[in-house]
């Protein structure tokens, strides 16, 4: 569990800082929606800081069962002890619980957030049998990729109308270049060729590109290009290469880059 600590930079785009203000003072459970890399983390990590509420993080996957969530018996020498998983733990200490990619998590685990996400406020540890009901400082936040680019998959009907919920997307060109400018210490010029090399890049219906530029690449790049790497190489190490691992479509992508810079 994370401390809130000073709010880490972030950057509102629209009124998601007052959505998500209402919204937890409401005690309202929150999803967030958009492509990977355009700071839905950053956001609820700047938030959990505002709030002032410690935030605990899991990061879902399909090997993730509810037992992992909500916590296990352990031997520990000669005792059996219980130890807390991480939404038990968030729950009993009122935390911001985030689950990111929800929708690529287990369905036990899904069957367990439900009534966490309704007006019970309540999370079931059937190992102990217990219910524990969330204070009124616990906040709910789920975030997923709806099918972006991949046949991802998809949050049920049933889940997804018990959330308040907020769309995120990379941001306009010039509020882009000021957040690859703040987050990397690189002059403006460079934030822009950068931006620029994302738009061109995004423009493209590439189906062997899985995923576009997300600004957190446009970062990277800008930070290794800040260390003083060259520009093209810069690209290629924080841009190029993670996004493909074809030769012809690297190639092309490295072209729009050189051509940029």
């Amino acid at each position: 569990m994370s401390d809130p600590g000073p709010a880490p930079y972030y950057r509102a785009v629209r009124h998601e800082v007052e959505v998500f203000r209402r919204a937890y003072e409401a005690r309202l459970p929150v999803m967030l929606k958009g492509p990977t890399g355009c700071g839905k983390s950053r956001f609820v990590e700047h938030m959990a800081a505002e709030i002032g509420r410690p935030l605990v993080t899991v990061a879902c996957n399909d090997e993730t069962s509810a037992a992992d969530l909500l916590g296990r018996w352990i031997v520990r020498g000669a005792e059996t002890l219980w130890q807390d998983g991480p939404v038990t733990r968030a729950v009993r200490e009122g935390a911001l619980l985030y689950l990111d990619e929800i929708a690529e998590a287990r369905e036990d685990v899904i069957v367990v957030v439900h009534p966490l996400s309704d007006h019970r406020r309540q999370l079931f540890v059937d190992r102990r049998d217990e219910a524990l009901t969330a204070p009124p400082e616990f906040m709910l936040v789920v975030s997923f990729n709806p099918g972006y680019r991949r046949g991802l998959k998809e949050l049920k009907p049933s889940t997804r109308q018990r959330f308040v919920a907020m769309q995120f997307d990379y941001p306009p060109a010039d509020i882009e270049a000021e957040i690859v400018r703040a987050e990397s210490g690189v002059d403006a010029a460079i934030a822009r060729k950068l931006v620029t090399l994302a738009t061109k890049v995004r423009a493209i219906d590439e189906p062997g590109l899985a995923e576009t530029v997300s600004t957190r690449l446009l970062v990277g790049a800008a930070t290794l290009m800040r260390s003083g790497l060259a520009p093209r190489i810069a690209c290629s190490a924080a841009i190029v290469q993670p996004l493909t691992d074809d030769p012809t479509t690297g190639r092309a992508l490295q072209d729009l880059a050189d051509m940029v810079f």
